[in-house]
């Protein structure tokens, strides 16, 4: 079985605390981990991560040991960086046998093609943030921020990421195919490469499956602060679900 999630925001209080919904994600990599082969976790994992020379954030000891196992059992984990924790460097990969994307990947399931990515920056608009994507993984920026000392330097992200998330009343609810800017996105690609069978992308937080195509499916796996919501391959068809979460709804479903 191939496993993806995203936008676990681990050191946000939400529905949950952040210590709980850590035990939680880890009470699901335990229950998946029975069958699964590969585990994608599409971005934003952490709302906030920097990692300097010889200093990590401290914290999420029990999510990582969890994701240690996996590694150790033989189970692909990859880590894909998203707008929260794009400062993640070789950390991950080296301690805990993680494959780090700092961009999308095209990979191959079961004979189907999935283009997967956290999604932040894709599709029509959104400027700002695009020119700001641009100076955060600039080499420099990330080299001068690594000289402020992690007593200030984390803090001050940290209150930064967290200004960032301002909240939207279209937020949770599905805008149209004409609005809905990955799945603008979705469609362009697909031109593009018109073999591409799923669409996987976090960032929206929203969870959200609908077809482009009779061929093509565009898939927001939403998020776990409220809503638990993931995705399973099982090699011939996907599907999402929610975890200890049995009011979770899927949005643009045809």
């Amino acid at each position: 079985m191939i496993y993806f999630a995203s936008d676990f925001h681990l050191g946000l209080d939400a529905r949950l605390s952040s210590a709980e919904r850590e035990m939680q994600i880890v009470r699901w990599l335990d229950q998946i981990s029975s069958d699964a082969t590969v585990v994608c976790i599409v971005g934003d994992i952490f709302d906030f991560w920097f990692e300097y020379k010889y200093v990590v954030p401290k914290g999420y000891f029990r999510f990582l040991t969890k994701v240690a196992d996996l590694t150790a059992q033989g189970i692909e984990v990859h880590f894909f960086l998203g707008n929260h924790d794009m400062w993640m460097f070789d950390y991950f990969k080296k301690e805990l046998g993680v494959q780090i994307h700092s961009d999308h990947i095209l990979r191959s399931f079961g004979g189907k093609t999935f283009f997967i990515g956290h999604g932040d920056g894709y599709g029509p608009g959104d400027y700002t943030y695009k020119v700001i994507k641009k100076i955060f993984r600039n080499r420099i920026c990330q080299f001068l921020f690594g000289w402020l000392h992690p007593n200030l330097g984390i803090p001050l992200a940290s209150m930064l990421s967290k200004k960032s998330r301002q909240s939207s009343k279209e937020e949770y609810r599905y805008l149209g195919d004409d609005k809905e800017w990955l799945f603008q996105y979705a469609q362009s690609e697909l031109e593009k490469n018109p073999e591409i069978d799923y669409f996987i992308f976090g960032h929206r937080h929203l969870c959200i499956s609908r077809s482009i195509n009779e061929k093509s499916t565009y898939v927001n796996l939403g998020e776990w602060l409220y809503n638990n919501s993931y995705a399973r391959f099982n090699g011939q068809e996907l599907e999402i679900l929610f975890f200890e979460h049995p009011d979770g709804q899927v949005f643009g479903a045809e």
